[in-house]
């Protein structure tokens, strides 16, 4: 009985070394495709860092802050009017609220204790504003440029497995989210080689999506498109009321009905421009003439539209009424039961066409 038990250790030691023989072979004349593999500190790598980066300006309603989010659910005060903020959808009411009135003050107020997600995914504990800021003044100001790529974004979830040269163990790797991959790159060292499970998809900020076969892929398109949108990178909340604006519906909308009027006008940061063109009405051409008529008097103009979503430019050129003259952003296209409002925006400047066309 020893005897066979010894027979049977031996054939499994000669096993055990001839399997891990073979294995150590095989690592060793086995190699990925080198379009297949990352490695730590490659430019392929950097990129998809920064592409799952946390993106914290998409809630600067509430922060003011690029480089973090606040964690929901959070309640807020915005003009006094209590909001309790569940999901992103919520930051829509806050908006609304601030939207009502043109002529008012927004403020906003934040019911400590609050919890912050930072860019790297960690999370923080801010009891008062005075934290907040110490966070807040670290980020880069409005609009100005930072890491993150925004433009990019990864359909999920991705697979792939991970060796380490070190000590030879082979795993598999499957994340679901940017938080995890970003979890996972930042954890990676010299002697870990990532393979990943192509292909792989992306999406863009027009919603378009790209299927990629390998990591020279991956990497002529982020460096092709992480710099083809608008990131939105400032705290003006009321700048994202055109997200689903086209110029079509632009021209739909101011061609279809005659008699336009203005109800809001600013110009030169004074609204004492909003009585000019009292009793004046505005007719949209298909052809892009633009006449306005005041009792009597007609005036010729020309018009264009161009762009799409937030980024609308609605050029107006009338010789004889210069302060209607802009090349102007649209702002939003409001409908309602009283009619159409086309708001037209630049800067903090703005006019607002009327219409009781529906």
């Amino acid at each position: 009985m020893k005897t066979t038990l010894k027979i049977i250790r031996l054939i499994a030691i000669i096993s055990f070394l001839i399997f891990s023989s073979c294995r150590k072979e095989e690592v060793e004349l086995v190699q990925p495709p080198e379009d297949e593999t990352l490695v730590v500190n490659s430019t392929i790598i950097n990129l998809i860092k920064q592409a799952v980066t946390n993106d914290g300006s998409y809630d600067n309603i509430i922060d003011k802050a690029n480089c973090f989010n606040v964690k929901l659910p959070v309640t807020v005060a915005a003009n006094n009017i209590e909001i309790m903020v569940a999901s992103n959808d919520d930051l829509i009411a806050v908006e609304d609220v601030f939207d009502e009135f043109d002529d008012d003050a927004d403020t906003l107020e934040i019911f400590f204790p609050i919890t912050i997600v930072l860019e790297d995914y960690s999370e923080v504990e801010v009891n008062n504003y005075t934290q907040l800021n110490s966070y807040s003044n670290n980020c880069n100001g409005e609009n100005v440029i930072d890491e993150d790529i925004e433009c990019v974004d990864f359909i999920y979830p991705i697979t792939g497995s991970i060796f380490n040269s070190n000590n030879e163990i082979i795993d598999t790797i499957y994340v679901n989210d940017d938080r995890d991959l970003y979890t996972f790159i930042n954890t990676l060292d010299q002697f870990d080689l990532v393979t990943l499970d192509f292909p792989i998809s992306v999406i863009l900020t027009d919603e378009s999506t790209i299927s990629i076969d390998n990591l020279v892929e991956l990497e002529a398109v982020i460096e092709t498109y992480k710099n083809n949108c608008n990131e939105d990178d400032n705290y003006n909340y009321d700048d994202d009321d055109c997200n689903n604006c086209t110029t079509n519906q632009l021209i739909t909308y101011l061609t279809s009905c005659s008699n336009w009027f203005i109800d809001q006008l600013e110009r030169d940061n004074s609204n004492n421009t909003e009585s000019y063109y009292d009793g004046y009405v505005f007719d949209f051409l298909p052809d892009g003439t633009l006449i306005s008529q005041f009792y009597t008097w007609t005036y010729y103009g020309t018009w264009t539209a161009s762009g799409t979503a937030n980024n609308i430019t609605v050029i107006i050129n009338i010789p004889e009424l210069p302060e209607c003259n802009n090349n102007w952003v649209l702002h939003e296209i409001e409908e309602n039961p009283d009619g159409t409002k086309v708001d037209l925006r630049l800067g903090d400047e703005q006019m607002r066409y009327v219409n009781t066309c529906i």
